[in-house]
């Protein structure tokens, strides 16, 4: 569900842009009042594991199309919202910047979208009151999978406003959505049971995680385990398992090729869209999780560069050096900011 900077405007692109700027001052402020410094770890190992699992796409059977998960209500489960959050914007960030998945310009609106839905609204006021406060696997099933599917409808939704407000792909809104809303509630209930499966993990590894207010983390638990199952989980997903990928266009894609015909929607290749495709295509090494190739396709478009190359070696090799390089670059990047947020905590 990354946008493209084909859908959006540049005014609704600034507007989303600070609006997911504002959220992430305000999670960063009450991630250095409130969380535990043994949290700080595992945010970067957590990004680097989403980043490594939003490669996976699935295929929707019948339908010809794919989902991979966002991530952003397990990481909320396990962080809190306000680190979700910005974990969550870590990841989007170093997709967009280095590996040309999103747009830079509408980078704001998927920070917004696949961040804010799930932390914010979905956790607290879905999963919580379903999961309540003495935790059972099968109340931790129940509401990951209702909760995944009620963010990720909220998601599919603001795309769809996002798009529409910015009226520059001629998307009409009622087909638009009557697309865009089933193909994300499939996607939300593949989400769900996944969510489940690492909780139900969690809960039996160190059950102390999510059961402890505001995070705060015993003494005596460690969360050794936890980082070192995590990273191994990465380095298997980035590094090998992202090779099986489905090469199905994903719900959005699915969708705006259903109501164009059309494969690409391109963007302005002037003012501020041709801008920052020229920046994006300047850091993006790994453009589209495989090794840079001169034809392909800058960023703007709405669908992938090359979504349809076969599975030879060399783009194996460029997926697995993805998979790996980008949860790195994740873990170091989300790492950072836990750590660096803890230490301006310390000396206030």
């Amino acid at each position: 569900m990354h946008m493209a900077d084909a859908l959006i405007s540049p005014a609704v692109g600034a507007v989303m842009w600070t609006a997911s700027a504002g959220t992430i001052a305000y999670c960063s402020k009450k991630v250095r009042e409130e969380m535990d410094d043994k949290i700080v770890p595992l945010m970067g190992v957590l990004g680097a594991f989403i980043f490594a699992a939003q490669m996976i796409s699935f295929t929707i059977p019948a339908t010809g199309s794919s989902g991979h998960l966002g991530g952003g209500l397990l990481l909320t489960i396990l962080l809190g919202p306000y680190a979700a959050f910005l974990v969550t914007a870590s990841v989007l960030t170093v997709q967009a910047l280095f590996f040309a998945d999103g747009g830079l310009l509408a980078l704001g609106c998927n920070i917004f979208n696949l961040g804010f839905f799930p932390a914010f609204i979905a956790y607290p006021l879905i999963y919580k009151k379903i999961a309540g406060a003495e935790y059972s696997q099968t109340r931790i099933a129940f509401a990951s999978i209702i909760t995944a599917v009620a963010g990720l409808q909220m998601g599919a939704f603001g795309v769809v406003l996002e798009t529409v407000a910015s009226d520059i792909s001629s998307l009409p809104f009622s087909t638009f959505i009557i697309l865009m809303q089933p193909i994300h509630l499939v996607i939300g209930i593949v989400e769900g049971l996944a969510t489940a499966s690492v909780i139900a993990f969690v809960y039996k590894a160190r059950p102390e995680i999510l059961s402890t207010s505001l995070h705060r983390i015993p003494v005596a638990c460690s969360l050794r385990r936890i980082m070192l199952a995590f990273l191994a989980a990465t380095i298997v997903t980035g590094g090998i398992v992202s090779w099986f990928a489905s090469e199905q266009p994903d719900g959005l894609e699915w969708t705006i090729e259903k109501i164009t015909g059309k494969k690409d929607l391109e963007a302005a290749k002037d003012g501020m869209h041709g801008t920052l495709a020229l920046l994006q295509g300047r850091f993006a090494f790994l453009p589209d999780y495989s090794f840079k190739k001169a034809d392909l396709k800058p960023a703007t478009s709405i669908t992938h560069a090359d979504t349809e190359k076969p599975k030879s070696e060399g783009n194996r090799l460029g997926t697995s050096a993805s998979g790996i390089t980008g949860g790195l670059l994740t873990l170091v990047i989300a790492g950072m900011i836990g750590f660096g947020l803890r230490k301006r905590g310390a000396t206030t």
